[in-house]
């Protein structure tokens, strides 16, 4: 265990590191930081803190910076709660405004939203299309002999496709069989629309084999693209401006990462747990992100954990800042997400 002293050493430490990327002295928290001693006590409690694991030294006549297991002590016990400003509530919500008018754009301004306000690399994992709930089926005009078939989930994912529908029927009769599959689907999952149910459909509700084809392949198509989670991602660029990425080697094994969809999903696994999940340096199980911190936050709709976001960046993150705006995020994106349903 740390005492007081030492705490409010690393806690100086890692906080100046953080606004500046240079190694930290025992001088420049003298002057900086009112501790109540001098160099002398401060460098001999900072030997201490690196010979514990706290702190590192990259060479002998720098400073010290701090060891993951510093951030981590930091992250778990020394950081004060940041809440969300009022004005950076109303900036996130004009900018969802401005920008997002479906579902799919919410996804891909959250991650905007992300990356710039905590300039680093944003994740966000939408909800897997299978696990969604299958609201409607619809039919739109579009010429004489063909409709548009719409599928649109609880979340508000929707698939469509043109279709074309036998000669003979009417439009009227096209929005009978809609309403007759809606009945049998409503509420169902699309993991739980299973083959009986679909043959069901079409022996007891349908009349027309061809048109069921048309209508099935398209909700096998709507569940075969979506088996995967969607990751959009914000802020990549954000890398070259970061000193620890200025290693070329670096950049390009966290690229490596950042452009393989079966990694990135693997990493933003949901799971259901609640609240806010740091991991620090090798807590990545991959090396490509192993000198970068990364924070995760799950977000739920109606009740439901669909999904995740993401912030990953250096060790050397604001992780008060990127944690108030994850927690605010998490507490409030399925109520924005309802928002734009369909």
């Amino acid at each position: 265990m740390l005492d007081e002293r030492k705490k409010k050493i690393l806690q100086a430490l890692i906080t100046d590191y953080i606004s500046t990327a240079e190694p930290i002295g025992s001088r420049t928290i003298a002057r900086k930081y009112d501790l109540g001693v001098g160099p002398a006590t401060i460098r001999n409690e900072m030997a201490d803190l690196e010979m514990l694991g706290y702190i590192e030294q990259l060479h002998t006549s720098s400073g010290r910076i701090p060891s993951a297991k510093g951030y981590r002590f930091y992250v778990d016990s020394l950081l004060a709660p940041e809440q969300v400003t009022d004005n950076e509530k109303v900036l996130i919500n004009n900018w969802y405004e401005a920008k997002a008018r479906r579902v799919e754009e919410v996804f891909q301004e959250t991650a905007k939203i992300l990356s710039r306000m905590t300039r680093n690399i944003s994740m966000v994992l939408a909800p897997q299309f299978s696990q969604c709930i299958f609201k409607y089926l619809q039919f739109l005009p579009l010429d004489e002999h063909r409709v548009i078939l719409v599928i649109v989930t609880d979340t508000g994912f929707i698939e469509n496709k043109v279709i074309s529908f036998p000669e003979g029927m009417l439009f009227e009769d096209l929005q009978q069989i809609a309403g007759r599959i809606n009945s049998r689907l409503a509420g169902l999952s699309f993991d739980k629309i299973k083959a009986s149910i679909l043959r069901e459909i079409k022996e007891n509700i349908l009349q027309d084999p061809r048109l069921f084809d048309s209508t099935l392949q398209v909700l096998r198509e709507a569940l075969t693209v979506s088996k995967s989670d969607r990751v959009y991602l914000g802020g990549t660029t954000q890398l070259l401006s970061q000193p620890e990425f200025r290693d070329v080697d670096k950049v390009k094994g966290l690229l490596n990462i950042l452009e393989q969809d079966k990694l990135l999903r693997d990493i933003m696994h949901v799971t259901e747990k609640d609240g806010i999940l740091v991991r620090i340096g090798e807590e990545n199980k991959y090396i490509g992100i192993q000198e970068c911190s990364m924070v995760q936050a799950t977000y739920a709709i109606e009740g439901q954990v669909v999904g995740a976001i993401a912030v990953l960046g250096p060790t050397r993150m604001e992780y008060g800042k990127v944690m108030a705006i994850l927690e605010f995020m998490h507490s409030h994106l399925g109520e924005i997400l309802k928002k734009y349903k369909v």
